[in-house]
């Protein structure tokens, strides 16, 4: 009896993918070796010693004929029309691994809608980098993709933003308390969300959140945390602000600003909410998924 030299690569591949996914990542590898339907393992994240039950479904190819078409910056994978079916509706996310036994390195690419490529003639191909390296610089890019496909993700962002998006429908004023701890490199600071009952009291808070952004503006970044509406001053918050005291520079403000920093140490912020497109439409989508009638008033 002889091995073919395919098998002994296939293994090598394998072997090679567990000791990137335990040693490299510092995650769980399960290899999945009874039935082939096109996957081969999963990695599970472990995140500080907690086991998050977040997975990732792993297809390991291994040789040097996968790496034989070139593209720009990686090789073309081209699975079969099966395959694609299977991974594109598989409950997990699924990400080819390609080990190329002279380099002796795994190269990884996640699989969805937007790698994907159909060719002219019906088939699909997806360009594998060769700057993904299944090391320990894939541990964000893959632990954010364990968290679920990035069309499932934004869907279910609105999802449970949905309760929120029915208070602005029903009339009430949502706004958005901010708190940035303006010489904290960490980016440090809290957003609440609340009702402004208009009431003169202070907001009645919904959720609340302790961010750390880095360098990003917080007038960039928490548009985008709440995509389902327009984000304005809140009116009679800023009305009456005088802003001779502020301790720093306003040359660069734009139509989002601070209105008081009493310390010199947090800028603090009050916008309101409105419904954009999106905010509008979605509750009728989400309603004709749920209960199959799109019977509501926006």
């Amino acid at each position: 009896m002889h091995r073919k030299p395919s098998a002994r690569i296939a293994s090598i591949g394998v072997t090679r993918t567990q000791l990137a996914v335990e040693a490299g990542l510092g995650w769980l590898f399960r290899e999945q070796p009874t039935e082939d339907y096109g996957i081969d393992a999963h990695a599970e994240v472990v995140d500080a010693e907690l086991v998050r039950g977040r997975l990732l479904a792993l297809q390991i190819k291994s040789g040097s004929s996968w790496f034989r078409e070139q593209g720009q910056g990686g090789w073309w994978f081209r699975p079969n029309a099966e395959h694609v079916q299977y991974w594109t509706n598989h409950s997990l996310p699924v990400a080819v691994v390609l080990y190329h036994p002279e380099r002796d390195h795994c190269y990884w690419q996640l699989v969805n809608h937007n790698t994907l490529i159909e060719t002219t003639r019906g088939g699909w191909k997806l360009l594998v980098p060769d700057t993904q390296v299944l090391d320990e610089r894939a541990r964000d890019a893959l632990s954010r993709a364990a968290e679920g496909d990035p069309y499932t993700l934004r869907i279910r962002e609105l999802q449970l933003a949905r309760p929120w998006m029915r208070m602005l429908i029903e009339g009430k004023r949502l706004v958005i308390d901010i708190e940035e701890w303006v010489n904290k490199t960490s980016g440090r600071g809290t957003i609440t969300l609340g009702v402004d009952n208009e009431d003169g009291n202070d907001p009645e808070q919904l959720a609340s959140w302790t961010v750390f952004l880095g360098l990003s503006s917080y007038v960039e970044v928490v548009p985008k945390l709440f995509a389902w509406a327009n984000v304005s001053l809140h009116a009679e918050t800023y009305d009456d602000v005088e802003y001779d005291d502020y301790p720093y520079e306003r040359d660069d403000w734009g139509a989002l600003h601070p209105y008081m920093n009493p310390s010199g140490e947090v800028d603090f912020y009050r916008l309101e909410l409105t419904l954009n497109e999106l905010g509008r439409a979605f509750p009728l989508v989400d309603l004709f998924a749920t209960e199959g009638t799109r019977q509501l008033t926006v």
